[in-house]
């Protein structure tokens, strides 16, 4: 059993704070983000589930625009840009397929 307040937080980008869970074929990110941050634009070759659990973030997939609030989830297909700006101070689960080991092999 794992228990997230336990796991040591890494800053990913400014303003982007993530705790981190793999398994053997997913990475489960649970960020804590800054009011008024934006994650730049990128992508990856894995299939990524973003859920807003606290607070307001506009993600930006593939050129649209989507405002999440708490409930709203967004599948970003591998290979697809997106970047997002936290409205306010926020809570994200972001699940990946297959495993990030870039994330799993941070210092």
């Amino acid at each position: 059993m794992l228990v997230l307040n336990e796991i040591q937080p890494k800053e990913i980008v400014p303003g982007y704070n993530a705790r981190f869970i793999h398994t053997d074929n997913m990475t489960f990110a649970y960020w804590d983000v800054k009011a008024g941050y934006t994650l730049p634009e990128h992508s990856h070759m894995h299939e990524q589930v973003c859920n807003i659990l606290e607070g307001v973030f506009t993600l930006v997939v593939n050129g649209v625009e989507h405002v999440l609030e708490p409930g709203k989830v967004v599948v970003i297909p591998a290979h697809v840009k997106h970047f997002g700006t936290s409205v306010t101070d926020c809570k994200l689960l972001d699940v990946f397929y297959p495993i990030r080991e870039d994330y799993k092999n941070l210092p």
